[in-house]
């Protein structure tokens, strides 16, 4: 489900017990903090057994269901640290799914995350909490995977005995500030009148409302604006989009042409194209660029067209309306909202001239696409100044001061209006 996803939700099942599944047949359908998605099965058989409800949260790594093969034939499933909700196939008999779920190990006393399968092996291996702990695990966070404690039981013999260091002051803090009382929940709100409907945020809203207050706490949020004259763009694209759409199927919009300059400009300003770990700042490689984009009803997503900066204007579209057609289908899977460097939203689609967005975390930086309109402009010639309709929009950048500040920032969003600007009418697309 991506790397960087540990739970997922369990929102329907799509099979009850006793029915029969085929091959790549969706079973069930699962939601995680990015996309909802359908989970099929790797096999043909039976639904013999679900092990989790609707609405349960099912971390990475754990069996939520048994199906039996056709035949008597039985295929174990494979147990890949990266999947979540892996559909498992096993023997329905008691002698064999006694062996293979094994007994459940006290975990209590720890603060770290274990998938179900290395509690598993620590309890074969005999390996004490104190030296599960002690192993530097190389997954997200820290996290020990099933090859780390792997390599833990080949090695251990070579190994000195794990001490227990004390914890420092910020781990007690943070052990008495989980052992708080948990907050009651907020009772629903009552109309007044009686005439004022309450609705209850749907999931992926109270997700959103969660990573939007994140990141004005986390972030130090300023914009930069600037306006752009995009007269010769609009000419171009009104001139070539029916030869375009013919040629390559696709329809073109303006928005390849703006993520074409973005790119180019993280090109030029590399330290935009990072993001910010605690008091560490990581330098992006790739150049991946998120497109904000609004489903149906109403919720927010954001699918990401990796390595954006290799691609010409042609495959530029061809992403663009790919992710932002399966987004409004919601076939979006869960590797294409990931690994974003860099986000841009266009809220001239909605008529706004322009916007402060809020930054997507933990990336540096936001931009926002204003409405193109017909203005009144100062034309400068050598016979001297004139008014003339021109075709312009304003950019607006928010970016974390904490890591960004005021001279990158402009800097940047000057680069992006100047490709604009000196765009080739001339051009072959």
């Amino acid at each position: 489900m991506g790397e960087s996803v540990a739970e997922a939700t369990i929102t329907n099942w799509l099979k009850n017990v006793g029915d029969h599944i085929a091959a790549d047949e969706a079973v069930l359908e699962i939601a995680t903090d990015k996309v909802d998605s359908e989970v099929p099965s790797e096999v043909s058989g039976t639904l013999t057994e679900i092990l989790f409800n609707v609405n349960d949260v099912v971390q990475v790594g754990q069996t939520i269901a048994y199906i039996e093969t056709e035949g008597g034939v039985v295929v174990d499933a494979p147990k890949e640290e990266t999947t979540v909700a892996n559909v498992q196939v096993i023997e329905k008999s008691v002698e064999a799914a006694a062996n293979a779920v094994a007994a459940p190990v006290d975990f209590s006393g720890s603060d770290k995350f274990y998938s179900p399968l290395v509690k598993n092996i620590a309890k074969e291996e005999g390996i004490s909490l104190a030296e599960l702990e002690a192993i530097n695990g190389s997954g997200k966070e820290g996290r020990v995977t099933k090859n780390d404690i792997l390599d833990y039981v080949k090695n251990r013999g070579s190994q000195p005995a794990p001490v227990t260091a004390p914890a420092a002051p910020q781990t007690i803090q943070q052990s008495a500030t989980n052992n708080q009382q948990p907050v009651a929940a907020k009772a629903a709100p009552v109309s007044v009148n009686g005439g004022d409907e309450i609705v209850e945020m749907d999931r992926m809203r109270k997700l959103i409302s969660g990573y939007m207050v994140q990141s004005v706490q986390t972030s130090a949020h300023v914009q930069s604006f600037i306006e752009v004259d995009v007269t010769n763009i609009v000419k171009w694209r009104d001139k070539v989009k029916n030869a375009f759409e013919k040629r390559e199927g696709e329809k073109l919009t303006f928005t390849p042409i703006f993520m074409e300059a973005v790119a180019k400009a993280l090109k030029d300003f590399p330290g935009m194209n990072i993001s910010v770990d605690g008091e560490f700042i990581i330098k992006k490689k790739n150049i991946n660029l998120g497109m904000a984009a609004a489903l149906p009803n109403g919720n927010l997503i954001v699918p990401v067209i990796k390595n954006a900066d290799q691609l010409n204007l042609v495959g530029m579209a061809k992403a663009v309306n790919d992710l932002g057609n399966r987004a409004k289908a919601g076939k979006l899977k869960p590797d294409d909202t990931q690994g974003g460097t860099y986000t841009v939203t266009n809220v001239g689609t909605f008529g706004s001239v322009f916007g402060t967005p809020i930054i997507n975390q933990p990336q540096v930086g936001i931009l926002a696409l204003g409405a193109i309109r017909k203005v009144p402009a100062v034309i400068e010639t050598p016979d001297g100044d004139f008014i003339g309709i021109r075709q312009k929009m304003f950019l607006s950048h928010s970016y974390d001061h904490r890591v960004v500040d005021g001279a990158l920032g402009g800097s940047f969003v000057k680069r992006v209006a100047e490709y604009l600007e000196a765009f080739d009418v001339n051009r072959d697309y």
